[in-house]
């Protein structure tokens, strides 16, 4: 059985990483392709750590730290995933996809999708705002008091162990063609 090619795709809110791996697995859509989204492994909201900002004091709830996600359960599956057979290449996409040393250690590549917080932050209002029906104040509170501590904490320094940084600002179909042949070609 051979073993499927494993690919993590990691950057700050609202970089790009969903979309661009969408766009990965249909530009894959000759093979059998999994994607696993760390959004889907955040635990319940009772769960998840409630921190104060550093400089507001305001309480919020953590979603960017490592111990708001269920991560052993995201490495469980990616390893039966693999072991399975099912699959030629794998795609984990998610914000503190290369944070985690054992999970970025499993990749086969490692992306990081690089998009400045002045893009990422409207990135993020027009989804919130949209999508989730948040109101402005509410989403650039959150940012400023917490996600951006967050992304300097644990996301930034993760993009040192990616194998290729991307640009998340306007990813070129020429890199994701890229990608697609090195993922191709390895399998």
């Amino acid at each position: 059985m051979k073993k499927p090619y494993l690919v993590g795709i990691a950057g700050g809110s609202a970089s790009g990483k969903t979309t661009f791996s969408g766009k990965l697995a249909a530009e894959l859509s000759d093979l059998r392709v999994l994607e696993l989204h760390m959004d889907t492994y955040f635990k319940p909201k009772e769960e998840r750590p409630v921190v104060d900002a550093p400089f507001t004091h305001k309480p919020y709830l953590d979603d960017n730290h490592p111990n708001s996600f269920r991560l052993a359960e995201l490495k469980k599956d990616l390893r039966d995933a693999a072991e399975s057979g099912a699959y030629d290449a794998i795609l984990v996409e998610g914000l503190l996809t290369l944070w985690d040393e054992e999970l970025s250690d499993m990749l086969d590549l490692r992306l990081f999708l690089e998009c400045r917080a002045d893009e990422r932050i409207v990135r993020r209002l027009k989804r919130n705002m949209t999508v989730r029906g948040l109101s402005f104040d509410e989403i650039a509170n959150v940012y400023l008091d917490m996600v951006r501590y967050r992304h300097d904490a644990y996301v930034e320094p993760s993009k040192w162990r990616a194998d290729l940084i991307l640009n998340g600002s306007l990813p070129s179909e020429k890199a994701l063609r890229l990608v697609a042949d090195a993922v191709r070609n390895r399998i």
